[in-house]
């Protein structure tokens, strides 16, 4: 449990600005490179939680590297190469102020609105008499503005373009790019034999060329159920086997933690923190359909040091 890494502090060569998000440390580069390190850290209601998660960082970072790979005939993205299981280095591209959003099912976030009433999500209609975790008609994109400290906030298709945030041309094709990119992942979760229910894509460009940035298709960024059960569970009422970071948010709030002001995070024990970062790997294990190789975490941060300096100095000359 002491070998999670839920800081870095480092200073590469063409190094300018280091950013600090929930999860990834951003280190830019010669001002036309990030080096991504996806770290242990984890997050839920938008709020950092005090202790890291073995493997985390390396099933998020590879999951994501081979979603990027299976995805880029969509649509080119960020990534140039993975120096170390841990670390992704790729484009620096200016991104859209908007996340992505696309839900195939009633759940989370939508659920919950959902259920105090409300019948329109981010100006997206939405029926009466339905279930939690029902599969929509349709998947419906629900955009949220991106906001580095604080929570994010639902925002509809109108008011991005009305206020600005996206133009009206780039904004209709990042929709294409969503849906596109939510029907490849869906059918890759089928042959898995999961169901993918919500995630989320971020996007930049680069001149007048639009990238996929970030991470795609992660437990982080992505609700997964087991397809098996699904309809049996549904009719009975009954919670959905999932994989996803849903159940850290449920343990949170069953724990009396929504992210609201003055309310304490309760301890994440040992047990906890074990039984989170195997779900994590159960996660990569059954969406890639490799076993998951654990890296060498002995000294986990002077290997990414390590790494990374041996890739940059290579890739510099």
């Amino acid at each position: 449990m002491r070998n999670a890494v839920v800081e870095t502090n480092f200073t590469f060569p063409g190094q300018s600005t280091i950013y600090k998000g929930k999860v990834r440390d951003v280190y830019t580069l010669d001002n036309q490179y990030l080096l991504m390190i996806t770290t242990d850290r984890i997050s839920a209601f938008d709020v950092v939680l005090p202790r890291g998660i073995p493997y985390k960082g390396q099933v998020l970072n590879m999951i994501a590297s081979k979603f990027l790979d299976a995805t880029e005939d969509i649509l080119p993205n960020w990534k140039i190469a993975t120096p170390d299981p841990m670390v992704t280095f790729g484009r620096l591209c200016e991104p859209f102020k908007v996340e992505m959003v696309i839900r195939g099912y009633l759940s989370g976030h939508a659920w919950r609105e959902y259920r105090q009433g409300k019948r329109s999500l981010c100006g997206v209609p939405m029926p009466d008499g339905m279930k939690e975790n029902q599969r929509l008609i349709t998947p419906i994109i629900t955009p949220t503005t991106k906001t580095i400290i604080g929570h994010d906030e639902d925002v509809s298709r109108d008011e991005i373009i009305s206020s600005g945030l996206v133009g009206r041309e780039d904004y209709h094709k990042l929709e294409e790019f969503t849906y596109a990119l939510f029907e490849r992942g869906t059918r890759i979760a089928e042959n898995m034999g999961l169901i993918l229910v919500d995630t989320k894509y971020e996007f930049g460009k680069i001149g007048d060329q639009i990238y996929l940035i970030d991470e795609i298709h992660t437990p982080d960024s992505s609700r997964y159920f087991y397809a098996e059960g699904y309809e049996e569970r549904l009719e009975n009422d009954e919670p959905q086997r999932q994989l996803s970071k849903e159940f850290v948010r449920e343990w949170l709030m069953l724990n009396g933690f929504q992210g609201k002001e003055d309310q304490q995070v309760p301890v994440m024990d040992d047990d906890f923190v074990h039984q989170v970062s195997e779900r994590y790997i159960e996660l990569y294990e059954i969406i890639t359909g490799e076993k998951f190789l654990r890296s060498d975490v002995s000294d986990v941060v002077r290997r990414v040091e390590d790494n990374t300096r041996k890739f940059l100095q290579a890739y510099r000359r």
